[in-house]
C-alpha cells in the first residue's frame, strides 16, 4: 500500500490536489481544491493510488458484489476498482436533479454494494446513491474514495475507507483569512457550470 507520503506526491504531480482560491459547490471558500479527474487522466499514476485503495477494501470488507458511483466523478475510479477487486461496476446519473439508474443498470434485491466516489466532502453523492440501493431493497456494504475531505462532517455515519484523509479549511465568504482573501476566488468543479 501507498503512503500517505507517496499519495500526496501522486496527487500533486498530476495536479488533482492544487493550492489557491477556492469557491466550492458547497459555497465556501477553501485554499486547496481536489480534482481528482487530472489524477485519473494520468492512468500509468491513477493506477498506484486505486491499486492501494483496492488493498485497503480487501482488508476491511469482503462481502460485497457490486460497486455503485455517482456519474461523473466516482465512474472511472468506480471502473478501476472494479477492475481490481473483479467486482461488477455501474453508476447513476443525474436526471432532473436526481440520481437514477440508467442504461438498462440494475441493482438486485439483497445485492451487497460498495458506493465508491473520487472525493467524499458533504458526502451528499453517496447519500443519494444509498437512496437508489435501499429503494432496491440491497444491502450498503460501505463508501469509499480516494480522498475523504470530509473532516468529520460528512452526513454519512458508516465508516468512510480512503486513500487519503485530507484536513482542508474552509470559510464563508465573510470570515476569510486575510491571506486568502488577496486572491482572486475562482469556481471550479462539476457543479459550478
Amino acid at each position: 500500500m501507498l503512503s500517505l507520503k507517496e499519495s500526496l506526491k501522486i496527487l500533486e504531480e498530476t495536479n488533482a490536489l492544487i493550492e489557491g482560491h477556492f469557491i466550492l459547490s458547497s459555497g465556501l471558500h477553501s485554499p486547496k481544491y481536489v480534482q481528482c479527474a487530472q489524477l485519473m487522466s494520468k492512468p500509468n499514476k491513477a493506477v498506484k493510488i486505486c491499486e492501494s485503495l483496492a488493498k485497503k477494501i480487501k482488508n476491511e470488507l469482503s462481502d460485497f458484489n457490486l460497486i455503485l458511483s455517482p456519474a461523473m466523478g466516482g465512474v472511472i475510479v468506480g471502473y478501476e476498482l472494479g477492475k481490481i477487486l473483479n467486482k461488477q461496476t455501474i453508476f447513476s446519473e443525474r436526471v432532473k436533479e436526481e440520481f437514477k439508474l440508467r442504461r438498462d443498470f440494475e441493482i438486485k434485491k439483497g445485492d451487497n454494494v460498495l458506493i465508491v466516489e473520487d472525493v467524499i466532502t458533504t458526502g451528499k453523492s453517496s447519500l443519494e446513491c444509498s437512496k437508489i440501493v435501499t429503494a432496491n431493497k440491497a444491502n450498503i456494504i460501505g463508501y469509499a474514495c480516494i480522498i475523504d475531505r470530509s473532516n468529520g462532517k460528512s452526513k454519512i455515519k458508516e465508516k468512510i475507507i480512503s486513500q487519503v484523509t485530507l484536513n482542508i479549511p474552509t470559510y464563508n465568504k465573510d470570515n476569510l483569512p486575510e491571506e486568502l482573501s488577496l486572491i482572486k476566488p475562482i469556481k471550479p468543479g462539476s457543479r459550478n457550470l
